[in-house]
């Protein structure tokens, strides 16, 4: 943490001065009005006469006192503000910067709910913590050991009982932490559930209304709330015992003093100012250990809180950056040597030593049975993983000796799923090149068949798209995502089952623009129609992770048992009318 911590030191470093001012003007104030009391009220040392002017004087000290420690106190609240606020900044900048960078599988590991609380709720406890050291920290321990300091000072009997009465008090602090703090993990465990419930409800929030299961997601999101708040009961029934504990510690020893106090004011080895003081300095110790309670508690959730954003902050990217820039003779050559593939934590072995050479400009189409590895087997390209066995090569480079950078400005691929932000369609399909012009941007939406229906809005290409593109029908999504690729201008394009939703013509003039757009590009298209496929320069039909057989839909129509099984549930056995059109 003090990576942090000491870029915003002088800040940390003014709060905490500011703070002694504040304590050191109270602990000086029952001081004053001790004297105010004994010699400007009863004048013990006046022979029983009042001094008003000795209560004027002291009087507007003490005002002073209290607007000068009032100032500290301003100031020490603007300066822990801006040190914990930018701890807090700075390290959410990171943890976001590191999440970036994390792989598919380490993702996956601590999940979306998991890392959405660390992010914001860990990150606003180690905020706290470090606000409540900074202040607290300093407050406490000046205000318990100056009020007994000044205790000793005032009278030591009186200070001698409020020593003896410490030991219980801060036995029973530590005892109370001592069963809370293992609750603090688990309420933070309970919230990463609770982010993940949400975010998987509100997601999928339609699928919820589709299938009437509101009520079972309204029972399973009520009972992880429940074990939450049981947990979070639990460590506040375990400080409602600590507090009046020490109150009555505490009480108890204003009791003493006062009964010490009468029989001392009697021999006179005290005043009624003195013991005036002693009762205001002994609540002064008071407070402070009720703020120490309150402070060792969000130092205790802090720390909790900053092992979880540590895990985060210490997890180092699980795929390696090369060091090729990318800068190849060859440009879209594609070759699988041996490749083969094993999702982390799992022995089975999605591809099986795959062996494919892709040159340039070559339309490749990938075909199979659900399961068989065809998203894989594009996911290994841009190195989303890297592969169990053998290599892939992209312009004749291992994609492993690549910079991560490098090797993915190469390469265009749309998802499975549409991903769409909330902005407009415009800056939705500029993802793909910041620095693209409106007419590139354009022509890319002309290609992917986008144009009409974009052109067609109110608004156009300033239209704005709801939150994940819940404004756009499938078919919409699919276009503009496949635009957001074409405008890249990668030399090697992927689609992974993109055009699912389109219809047949659309999807057939998509491709026939795209080969006129841009033929040298190396295409590499993953479908399930055979509509989608046949018009590919070769076919690759994959079977349980292997490559079952390449050639042209003609050839594999011919001599390939897989994709004739294929070929006959979508089109049957008669397709003459198919192969015509």
């Amino acid at each position: 943490m003090w990576k942090y911590i000491k870029q915003y030191l002088p800040y940390a470093i003014f709060a905490g001065l500011f703070m002694i001012g504040e304590v050191m003007m109270d602990l000086i104030q029952p001081g004053i009005m001790s004297r105010i009391v004994d010699d400007g009220v009863l004048g013990l040392n006046s022979g029983g006469t009042g001094d008003l002017h000795l209560i004027w004087t002291l009087g507007v000290q003490m005002v002073f006192l209290v607007l000068f420690g009032g100032l500290c106190g301003s100031l020490n609240n603007v300066f822990v503000h801006i040190t914990g606020q930018n701890i807090g900044n700075e390290m959410r900048k990171d943890c976001f910067q590191r999440i970036m960078e994390f792989s598919f599988p380490q993702l996956d590991r601590f999940g979306t709910g998991s890392l959405v609380t660390r992010v914001t709720n860990d990150i606003t406890q180690v905020q706290n913590f470090v606000s409540q050291f900074v202040r607290g920290m300093i407050r406490t321990s000046l205000l318990m050991f100056g009020s007994i300091y000044f205790m000793f000072r005032l009278n030591r009997e009186f200070g001698l009982i409020v020593l003896c009465a410490f030991p219980f008090i801060v036995g029973c602090l530590a005892f109370c932490l001592w069963k809370a703090n293992p609750l603090f993990s688990k309420l933070q465990e309970q919230l990463d559930i609770i982010n993940s419930i949400m975010q998987e409800d509100v997601s999928g929030i339609r699928i919820i209304k589709a299938c009437v299961r509101e009520m079972y997601e309204k029972i399973r999101f009520g009972r992880a709330n429940e074990d939450l708040i049981k947990t979070q009961l639990h460590v506040l029934y375990i400080f409602a015992f600590m507090n009046p504990a020490c109150n009555a510690l505490m009480y108890l020893v204003v009791a003493v003093i006062l009964l010490a106090g009468s029989r001392t004011v009697s021999t006179g080895g005290a005043t009624p100012g003195t013991i005036m003081a002693a009762i205001t300095y002994t609540t002064q110790l008071l407070n402070g250990i009720l703020m120490l309670v309150m402070l060792f508690q969000n130092i205790s959730r802090g720390l909790v809180s900053w092992k979880r954003v540590k895990v985060i902050l210490n997890s180092a990217p699980e795929l390696k950056d090369g060091a090729f820039d990318g800068n190849t003779a060859l440009q879209g050559e594609i070759e699988f040597r041996d490749v083969s593939f094993a999702y982390p934590g799992s022995d089975r072995m999605v591809l099986d030593h795959i062996n494919l050479t892709i040159h340039k400009g070559e339309t490749i189409a990938v075909m199979g049975a659900t399961g068989c590895g065809k998203t894989t087997l594009v996911n290994l390209i841009p190195r989303f993983y890297d592969v169990t066995g053998g290599a892939i090569l992209v312009d004749g480079v291992d994609v492993r000796s690549y910079r991560q950078e490098a090797l993915r400005e190469k390469i265009a691929i749309t998802l499975q799923k549409s991903e769409l932000f909330s902005t407009t369609i415009e800056d939705n399909i500029s993802w793909g090149s910041m620095e693209a012009s409106p007419s590139r941007i354009r022509c890319a939406a002309v290609t992917a068949q986008a144009d009409d229906f974009i052109s067609a809005s109110p608004d156009g290409y300033e239209t704005m798209v709801a939150e994940r593109g819940m404004s756009l029908s499938g078919g919409q999504k699919q276009r503009l995502s496949i635009a957001r690729a074409i405008v890249k201008q990668g030399e090697i394009l992927i689609f992974d089952d993109s055009t699912s939703a389109l219809d047949l013509k659309t999807e057939a003039n998509l491709y026939d623009a795209l080969q006129k757009t841009n033929p040298d590009t190396t295409k590499i298209i993953v479908a399930q129609r055979i509509a989608s496929v046949r018009r590919a320069d070769r076919i690759v039909v994959l079977e349980h992770g292997r490559i079952a057989a390449t050639g042209t839909h003609e050839e594999l129509l011919s001599s390939c048992a897989v994709y004739q099984d294929i070929y006959q549930s979508q089109i049957g056995k008669d397709g003459e009318s198919f192969e015509r059109a």
